[in-house]
């Protein structure tokens, strides 16, 4: 988690510029891309050294996918199409993106289909499933 996620939304950058196509999103993305890749990393040492650990492994899974999720939003900032809802493709609100950069859906289309943002982190089960939202 965050440490801007951990203090509450008071302490969130509450001062982006809106619009999807600024050079602060980049920022923002990439500084949550390096915490992710540093936490998936050393998630990854601690279950090597402890095998046993399932609590372990389900955190270094949803932090994979987290991971996943960021690089996937980089990538939509690169074709354009960042901060635009990928069901009805209105903007996503620039509040909604500061907190969650790598979100995909506006709020309408999220409340509509439960699984669209913010699932729950399934168990090992689903391992091995992609980071698909």
């Amino acid at each position: 988690m965050f440490q801007e996620e951990r203090n509450g939304p008071e302490t969130m950058t509450p001062a982006l510029p809106a619009g999807p196509g600024g050079p602060h999103w980049r920022t923002l993305l990439e500084a949550r891309w390096q915490a992710l890749l540093r936490e998936v990393t050393e998630l990854s040492l601690a279950y090597h050294a402890d095998a046993q650990n399932r609590g372990l492994l389900c955190r270094t899974i949803a932090v994979r996918r987290k991971l996943a999720d960021v690089e996937e939003a980089l990538d939509r900032l690169a074709a354009g199409t960042f901060g635009r809802c990928e069901q009805c493709h209105m903007p996503i609100p620039a509040g909604l993106l500061a907190a969650s950069p790598d979100r995909r859906y506006c709020p309408g289309c999220a409340s509509e289909d439960p699984a669209a943002e913010d699932s729950p982190v399934p168990g090992p089960a689903l391992a091995g499933r992609s980071s698909q939202r």
